[in-house]
């Protein structure tokens, strides 16, 4: 995002999004009391905050291993071309794929990361040999399995300071 285009947040702004990343299912009533401001003014803040692309969504938190989904890797991508057209059909079609968790374009010698889930390791051979090995844009894979994942907040520092 261009410099000109980053939204400003003032101190309310801050601290909204703050009560809201320690829990985003409090209710408007009680974020006004958290906060010391009128309901009314935490209805026009969020509104405002979302419509600005600062809060882009509230989500659900899954234990995949819970679900049965226990396994899951990082996979490094390389495309064998860096054509406009490639990137983008990449681009389209992998978040959509069965077991992809994030996608990450990255600069470097690699062109993507994919954070994926698997219920088991033929499964994740699986979907490398029918999304990655197989599609000519694709030139090189690496996979690293994750063993622990874990939740960070550092971002919440950013944003205090």
């Amino acid at each position: 995002m261009p410099a000109s285009k980053i939204p400003e947040l003032d101190s309310l702004d801050r601290r909204l999004v703050l009560a809201l990343s320690r829990n985003s299912r409090i209710t408007g009533s009680a974020l006004a009391a958290e906060l010391g401001v009128a309901e009314s003014t935490v209805s026009l803040r969020l509104k405002s905050l979302q419509r600005r692309g600062v809060i882009t969504g509230y989500r659900l938190d899954v234990d995949l291993a819970a679900a049965g989904i226990p396994l899951q890797a990082l996979i490094a991508v390389r495309l064998a071309k860096h054509s406009r057209a490639q990137i983008d059909a990449f681009r389209a079609a992998a978040p959509h794929w069965p077991g992809v968790l994030r996608l990450f374009h990255t600069a470097g010698s690699d062109d993507y990361l994919l954070h994926v889930a698997a219920r088991d390791s033929g499964e994740l051979r699986d979907f490398v040999l029918e999304y990655l090995t197989g599609d000519p844009a694709v030139s090189h894979t690496q996979t690293s399995l994750i063993f622990e994942n874990a939740t960070a907040d550092g971002w919440q520092e950013l944003l205090r300071g």
